[in-house]
């Protein structure tokens, strides 16, 4: 546990510069006291590790000092190589640096190490997008990921949902890979607006270097921000709900011919099977003309009972498509 800890705090020197006690502290969740003792024993072992002093001080690691990937254990290792999703990194225009990194850790790895990672590669791989979707055309996506890495604005022409094209100019922050599609979180800088927006880097239409450096938002956390946003979405998304009885075989086909979320709310409202075991439970809806729809994926195997309007848009659908059925 003590030699992966001293590890970790040499890499962190090694990564990141020099750093107080108190945020290395942080960082490996101990205290300031145990850092002290660490930093004894690494310059003991002969790490040439020095101390600043002053407000701006720090351990920090003398200039040109690197350490091998010798610490690494097999669960490590293997991580690594999963790590790399070639797909993602490809179209960012990294696959180059990818495969040549993995081939670099490789090197660096001792043969058992090696031939672990090696096995994890061969057995385990990622396919973003989801089933009978190709993947979206993204022929910006190597210069935005440049523009992001690079801290620079840019200006392009998008495609809205509604299909009416805009001109914007943007300071990019990150880039999120969602079910096999890029969204670029960007703010616009047309009129000082400092609420970031995501935009489907696949509806790029043009693009173009401002030669101006980026805003970002102080404290900005990529990662909080799209999970509020998805929390955002799924509340607009769900406007209302249905109750329903499902058959035993309708809870069966639920998740697969719906969606998991409707299947997650029939298991936690669901009420006890009656003799035919049928349960009655309360669906999220997006709309009456998309359950409607979705519904009747579920045949017989399914009854609405509110709301009416629901109701009767499916009673109305069962009458037409009987007659049209219906023997001559």
């Amino acid at each position: 546990m003590r030699a992966s800890r001293l590890l970790s705090l040499l890499l962190l020197l090694q990564n990141r510069g020099r750093m107080t006690a108190p945020a290395l502290a942080a960082e490996l969740e101990v205290s300031v006291r145990t850092v002290y003792r660490d930093v004894e024993s690494l310059g003991a072992a002969g790490v040439p590790i020095y101390a600043d002093r002053g407000p701006d001080g720090g351990y920090r690691l003398l200039d040109g000092y690197r350490t091998r990937l010798t610490g690494l254990t097999s669960d490590e290792a293997e991580s690594l190589f999963l790590a790399g999703v070639p797909g993602p990194a490809a179209e960012l225009g990294l696959g180059g640096a990818l495969a040549a990194a993995q081939l670099k850790l490789s090197a660096a790895l001792p043969p058992e190490l090696r031939e672990r990672a090696s096995t994890v590669a061969r057995r385990f791989h990622l396919d973003a997008p989801g089933w009978f979707r190709d993947a979206e055309d993204t022929p910006f996506l190597s210069e935005i990921a440049a523009a992001v890495w690079r801290e620079r604005r840019i200006a392009v022409r998008y495609r809205r949902w509604g299909r009416d094209e805009v001109d914007r100019e943007l300071n990019p922050l990150g880039l999120v890979l969602k079910a096999g599609v890029w969204y670029l979180v960007a703010t616009r800088v047309s009129d000082g607006e400092s609420e970031p927006r995501t935009y489907r880097v696949a509806r790029v239409l043009a693009l173009r270097d401002v030669a101006r450096p980026a805003r970002r938002p102080d404290g900005f956390d990529l990662a909080a921000f799209w999970r509020g946003r998805s929390e955002e979405l799924r509340a607009a998304l769900w406007r209302g709900t249905a109750t329903v009885r499902l058959s035993p075989r309708g809870r069966e086909l639920l998740p697969l011919l719906v969606g998991s979320v409707e299947a997650r709310a029939m298991h936690e409202s669901a009420t006890e099977p009656d003799e035919h075991g049928w349960v009655t439970a309360t669906l999220p809806i997006e709309s009456h003309r998309h359950a409607e729809s979705a519904f009747l994926r579920l045949g017989a195997e399914i009854e609405v009972l509110t709301p009416p309007d629901l109701r009767a848009r499916m009673a109305a659908t069962a009458r037409a498509l009987a007659a049209r059925y219906a023997p001559d």
